[in-house]
């Protein structure tokens, strides 16, 4: 674990369980190794040899810039290009592996639609590697969050599907030479 940063947290900090997605608490003093940082947010392995999430906001818990909320303070009816929408989802990870959403092929559509008295709808339709992976509702929780960000964008909605279930196929090129897997 020599090549991964040692860390101790300074405060009692809420941490997602990976691959679980339950929220516990870890204390003060808390010591784990940082093996991943992408999207604003750490994973990091625990003494048990657990993984877990510190949310951005939360970095300074281990000693990191806490990244700061985003407060948009724009025109609401700004013009959203669908382009925006899709840069705002490869800010979002998988916190297993060091690839965005996108490059992974968990992203299956995404649709912008005007919204009554002004501003823009986003509707995202994701799927996740497997069925069963308890991060479903982080990933989707984190797509809303910075698709909501986007200046212009007044309402956001994330639905999960497994229909049609994930594969590596729908990995992109450089996704698969970056896991190995060409």
């Amino acid at each position: 674990m020599s090549s991964y940063e040692e860390v101790t947290f300074s405060r009692d900090c809420p941490v997602i369980l990976i691959p679980d997605g339950d929220t516990v608490v870890l204390e003060a003093g808390t010591r784990g190794w940082i093996t991943q940082v992408l999207g604003g947010n750490f994973t990091l392995q625990m003494m048990t040899g657990r993984l877990v999430r510190v949310n951005a906001e939360d970095g300074d818990a281990i000693g990191k810039e806490a990244a700061p909320r985003v407060v948009v303070d724009s025109d609401p009816n700004a013009p959203v290009h669908e382009e925006q929408v899709w840069e705002a989802l490869k800010t979002c990870y998988d916190p297993e592996i060091p690839l965005n959403i996108v490059e992974l092929g968990l992203v299956y559509s995404c649709l912008l639609r005007d919204l009554d008295g002004g501003g823009t709808g986003v509707d995202v339709l994701m799927t996740l590697t497997a069925p069963g992976c308890g991060m479903g509702q982080v990933l989707a929780d984190d797509v809303k969050r910075k698709v909501s960000g986007i200046p212009g964008v007044g309402e956001s909605q994330v639905e999960l599907t497994f229909d049609p279930p994930w594969s590596p196929n729908r990995m992109s090129e450089a996704a698969r030479l970056e896991l190995g897997m060409f």
